[in-house]
């Protein structure tokens, strides 16, 4: 089959590669139909380089048609659609019970104190096979699976791989009071559908915030105020929004590559120069983030309120402001999305009348074959591309 695989810093490739098989009970296979370049796969492409060896087939947002399962995937079955959460999980384990699915207790890699494994994510997570491919192989799909009806076009529901569940649970942390204010800081794909989340919801004032002219255009139907960085002021702009008080929440959209951070740029840039097996130490004990956004976050939020965190990190070593946090009394709420948990919240909006704009979502739509150029191009933040489809 053909996929996707990731080939050195800053480098990617389509290439023939053997196709996937049944490897235990729980295994299926599906054809995929549809997969996208997510921001995090971005993380890879450079950040992350050190846990990525050649050949790597990357990707987390998949979904497509069951072409083979194995003796224990419960009720699914060949020809079913799907759509594949990014996280891999049991779904009967103490952690998948609690509604925390991405720290599954039967996929977590403890080798690596992380949590459950994830799709074509590095050797952090388990270093399992990707779905920008043509096939992919799923464990646990006895759980890790979300049939979908079989009419409607794939982008109404392909979303709820990765970027719908991201964006409502950045928004069920961010926990905006009735008529409160929320500031999304970064309009990418999940900042983007954030915005879109809670204005659908109707409880608050929506505030988005970025530097990139698409982003904010994308974000203005469904916000009370987009604030540009290139000629704003985000806190005087806020403050007087809020009485001086600040936002009662704000969600970082953006992670660990903010604009705005040279030294930790820096330092990242470096570290993706070393040996990989250096450069693993390297992030793991002694790595940065760009902390811009974060930073932003903390200075908008109000003295009480809540910054919710769907933008990723991996720094071990982050100066955090930790004095501000505790003296404005801030709540921190962060993590992978736990998908399977929304799911249920986030299907019936998927609907014909669409009022999350789904179908409308992606700006660009290309075959497999292009997604070294769509890389390239994404991370650059050239062409207006903020959400990228790709059919195999």
């Amino acid at each position: 089959m053909r996929a996707v695989t990731w080939q050195g810093r800053r480098k990617v490739s389509v290439d023939n590669v053997p196709d996937p098989i049944i490897k235990e009970p729980t295994d299926a296979v599906i054809r995929v139909t549809s997969t996208n370049i997510c921001g995090s796969d971005l993380h890879l492409y450079e950040t992350l380089s050190a846990f990525m060896s050649p050949g790597d087939i990357i990707g987390h947002e998949a979904m497509g048609v069951v072409e083979e399962v194995g003796t224990q995937t419960g009720d699914l079955k060949v020809g079913d659609r799907v759509v594949i959460p990014f996280n891999i999980s049991c779904g009967t384990c103490w952690m998948c019970d609690h509604g925390l699915q991405s720290q599954c207790e039967t996929t977590q890699n403890r080798d690596q104190g992380t949590g459950a494994a994830l799709f074509g994510f590095s050797k952090l997570y388990g270093e399992v096979a990707g779905g920008q491919a043509e096939y992919l192989r799923v464990p646990q799909a006895q759980y890790t699976h979300i049939k979908i009806p079989e009419d409607g076009p794939d982008e109404r529901f392909v979303y709820l791989s990765d970027v719908l569940p991201t964006a409502w649970q950045g928004v069920e942390y961010a926990n905006v009071p009735d008529g409160g204010t929320l500031v999304v800081v970064g309009l990418g794909p999940i900042g983007s559908m954030a915005c879109r989340i809670a204005a659908h919801r109707n409880n608050c004032r929506v505030i988005g915030i970025d530097l990139v002219e698409e982003r904010l255009d994308r974000a203005r139907p469904y916000c009370a105020e987009v604030i540009d960085l290139r000629t704003q002021d985000a806190d005087a702009v806020v403050a007087e929004l809020t009485q001086g008080r600040g936002a009662d929440s704000v969600i970082d959209a953006v992670g660990m590559e903010a604009h705005g951070s040279p030294v930790a740029e820096a330092a990242q840039t470096a570290s993706g120069f070393l040996p990989s097996s250096i450069g693993r130490v390297v992030m793991k004990h002694a790595g940065v983030d760009r902390l811009a956004a974060l930073n932003s976050a903390i200075a908008l939020v109000r003295r009480g309120g809540t910054v919710s965190l769907s933008g990723v990190y991996g720094g071990a070593a982050d100066p955090i402001n930790m004095m501000t946090l505790f003296d404005k009394q801030v709540t921190l709420r962060m993590g992978q999305a736990n998908v399977k948990r929304w799911v249920p919240d986030i299907l019936p909006l998927l609907t014909a009348d669409d009022p999350l704009g789904v179908e409308n979502f992606a700006t660009h739509r290309l075959p497999l074959a292009e997604a070294p150029g769509a890389y390239e191009t994404f991370q650059k933040k050239q062409d207006g591309m903020v959400k990228v489809v790709l059919t195999p």
